[in-house]
């Protein structure tokens, strides 16, 4: 029976935890669903709810009338906050494995930020600092999350193009960067794992050469030694 219910944890057959919980970290009923959200005590992820304001969904004029924001623009903006959060992640807590941003509607997905930290001390440690700080005039509320599989968690036909849901699906619709801003932000980390195994290696080479360089000097001497008569 334990491993039967082990085996269901977290799956539509569980009909004591959310399902939807286990999997995107939120869920539509909130506190009145009637299946348990299991938070976690620890995780490598955190989640940053509802901090990221489209401006497609807001931007307003002061006679009430939407204003139109450009592809272009939009994709700028995203991506400055994207590279904005990515960096102070990185800096005040810890390396970031992977971070997305929900593009939905609803009010349990909307705006929210999954940071994935590399170690778990880190995501505690981001946790109860950003919970004491404020992000654009509104207080921030981070948890952790038990998101650790981002596949699981975001909608295939979204990917796709196919979701007949649109922005109040129940799964992730992630909103990707752009390509130049992947690169720099992932591939700086990449250059610098590089140049820092490169470090490892030249210093080994330097040991094995001082080693070497040590070794010879020392059998000359013997040599020396030898000759001279003396010990």
């Amino acid at each position: 029976m334990a491993e039967y219910l082990a085996s269901i944890f977290g799956t539509e057959k569980d009909k004591v935890n959310c399902s939807f919980y286990f999997k995107i970290g939120a869920c539509r009923h909130g506190d009145r669903c009637s299946r348990l959200h299991n938070k976690p005590t620890f995780s490598q992820t955190i989640a940053l709810l509802n901090i990221y304001r489209n401006p497609q969904n807001s931007a307003q004029s002061a006679d009430g009338l939407t204003c139109a924001v450009s592809d272009m623009q939009m994709q700028e903006h995203f991506d400055e906050f994207f590279e904005e959060v990515f960096s102070e992640m990185e800096e005040k807590y810890g390396e970031v494995e992977e971070m997305n941003i929900c593009d939905n509607l609803g009010d349990h997905l909307v705006g929210n930020v999954y940071v994935k930290f590399r170690n778990e001390e880190d995501a505690e440690k981001a946790v109860i600092d950003l919970n004491n700080r404020w992000f654009n005039g509104q207080p921030i509320h981070a948890e952790l999350s038990p998101v650790t599989d981002f596949r699981e968690a975001c909608c295939r036909q979204y990917e796709m193009g196919e979701c007949t849901r649109g922005g109040f699906c129940n799964f992730m619709h992630l909103k990707p960067i752009s390509r130049e801003l992947r690169r720099e932000l992932y591939g700086r980390r990449k250059k610098g794992r590089h140049r820092s195994r490169s470090r490892d290696r030249r210093s080994r080479s330097r040991d094995r050469d001082r080693g070497r360089g040590g070794r010879d000097r020392d059998r000359r001497r013997s040599r020396d030694r030898q000759r001279s008569g003396r010990f």
